[in-house]
């Protein structure tokens, strides 16, 4: 009999806010009330992450291999901590297959904000930012992102420029700043889909 296929989770808990996110495949991260409820929300999105990553995506069953204590920055929505599974040396080829998955993840962005109203819908209470300033939200969060990996991208450096940059030396395997590879690779990713997500649904 095949063994069961496993997807590796780190779990990383705050006092508002639980994220769980698969190791293998970065962007796939989602919240939650707490551990089982942030697992139950990332096998939700597996059908809109199969859309980024495409049929070599066939997840197993979350196996949380890792808990990691979260910051003030978990608890007002996002994963902030790496731990020792980020920490782990990648090859080459792994490198580049992450690496592969980050490049996937801004294409379907990109996609999504093409087909997307300028107005999104907005909250009950009115918040909310529209499609073109999420834009440059994400350009300028991958901007400052690059710092903490040694990539100093210059203001106003074209999108595709910055992401050729960012990518080149994100598939390296190795990382010139604070942020270990394989976790910046899944904070790039969780949180361009996150925005492609958000986008779509107040589109």
């Amino acid at each position: 009999m095949a063994a069961e296929r496993r997807t590796p989770v780190v779990v990383e808990v705050g006092k508002t806010w639980t994220f769980a996110a698969a190791l293998d495949w970065p962007g796939w991260c989602r919240r939650g009330k707490g551990e089982d409820d942030a697992v139950a929300a990332l096998l939700e999105y597996a059908d809109r992450y199969v859309a980024v990553a495409g049929a070599g995506f066939r997840p197993g069953t979350p196996e949380v291999v890792e808990r990691l204590t979260g910051t003030t920055t978990t608890d007002v929505g996002a994963p902030a901590v790496a731990g020792r599974c980020d920490a782990e040396p990648l090859d080459g080829k792994e490198a580049k297959r992450l690496t592969a998955l980050l490049e996937a993840s801004w294409r379907y962005f990109d996609e999504v904000v093409a087909g997307a109203p300028e107005r999104l819908r907005k909250g009950p209470r009115g918040g909310g930012r529209d499609r073109d300033a999420i834009v440059e939200h994400v350009r300028e969060a991958e901007r400052s992102y690059g710092r903490k990996i040694g990539v100093r991208v210059p203001p106003r450096t074209p999108w595709p420029e910055q992401r050729a940059e960012l990518a080149a030396a994100l598939r390296t395997g190795t990382s010139e700043g604070a942020w270990p590879v394989r976790y910046a690779l899944r904070r790039f990713a969780w949180h361009v889909l996150d925005h492609a997500w958000e986008i779509e649904d107040k589109s």
